[in-house]
């Protein structure tokens, strides 16, 4: 029996799902690459059934929605779906799904990885190490601790409550502000003490993560005002969306020293130009989005598309179906 298609990147191509977790999608389905397709469109159309997206490599809009009549679901590898028009895809009767929580612990880990690394200088330690030309260990700056240290998460979802389990074990003192309060009894299990502003906590913290999706409300969220509100000897660190830090802002802020560094896994536009100010500060970490870049995430992430995709073209419920 022939097997569906379905609309994607080439595997391993730029952008795309790794090669090696294709098998699980050829399992099921028949990939027609994008590349291919936009050749032959005359050839394809009436047969795709889905579309995968990984990252932004494919623009669902409105001609490629109209040039596939037969299409039930676009799949979107990752949580985080603001680059979909879900309003637009829905209207032609398709569906979207995502892969939510299959993310949490690595981007969690990324979060306390970028912490770390800011704050101990891990990074200049192995530049030092690797390029050395003195042995004089106090050409570099020292660090600072985190063990002790207060952390204010903005953003206590299911990510954000992952980042306080493990700043637990820091013995950090964790703050937090979210659009809803959690449960005392989740706040006892890792220590966190609830800020009714935001303000309050950028004042109190000595790291701020940003760990919020990407909306209209949050777009943009830390800009000149927040940053002015933290301490001169705070870091901040992103593992949310890079559209909710305003950057030019960050730069005037490292420029000025009103923060003591950044560390960044999310930025815009992704990968950052090399002639941008970010990455020129000795103080700054800048990531390529890395925060689910493992195997046994991305394996997850995949398995869970595939997941959706079949449950859409046997007309069942996906199990991750996000709606406008």
């Amino acid at each position: 029996m022939e097997k569906p298609c379905i609309l994607a990147t080439t595997p391993g191509e730029n952008g795309s799902i790794n090669r090696c977790f294709a098998p699980c999608i050829e399992k099921h389905f028949t990939i027609v690459p994008y590349e291919k397709f936009v050749l032959q469109k005359e050839d394809f159309a009436d047969k795709i059934q889905a579309l995968f997206v990984w990252g932004v490599t494919i623009n669902v809009d409105r001609n490629l929605l109209q040039s596939l009549p037969n299409l039930k679901v676009v799949v979107n590898g990752g949580v985080g779906v603001d680059h979909l028009d879900i309003s637009l895809i829905n209207s032609f009767g398709v569906k979207v799904s995502n892969t939510p929580h299959v993310v949490d612990n690595a981007t969690a880990d990324i979060g306390m990885g970028l912490m770390l690394a800011s704050a101990r200088k891990i990074v200049e330690g192995h530049i030092f190490s690797r390029f050395r030309e003195t042995d004089d260990l106090t050409t570099i700056s020292l660090g600072t601790d985190v063990s002790g240290a207060t952390l204010g998460i903005v953003g206590m979802g299911k990510i954000g409550y992952k980042v306080a389990r493990r700043a637990q074990g820091f013995e950090m003192k964790i703050l937090y502000h979210n659009r809803n309060r959690r449960t005392e009894s989740e706040e006892r299990a890792v220590g966190a003490t609830y800020c009714e502003s935001m303000e309050e906590l950028l004042r109190r913290s000595d790291f701020v993560m940003v760990v919020v999706d990407l909306n209209p409300q949050t777009h943009k969220l830390i800009g000149a005002k927040e940053l002015a509100l933290m301490k001169p000897s705070a870091t901040l660190i992103n593992i949310s969306r890079g559209l909710v830090v305003e950057q030019d802002a960050l730069v005037d802020a490292l420029q000025k020293k009103a923060i003591r560094a950044a560390a960044l896994d999310v930025t815009y536009p992704e990968p950052l130009p090399r002639d941008h100010p970010l990455l020129s500060f000795p103080n700054v970490i800048v990531m390529p989005h890395f925060g689910t870049h493992t195997m046994e995430t991305r394996q997850v992430m995949v398995e869970r598309m595939v997941t959706n995709a079949l449950a859409a073209l046997n007309g069942d419920q996906l199990p991750d179906e996000v709606k406008a």
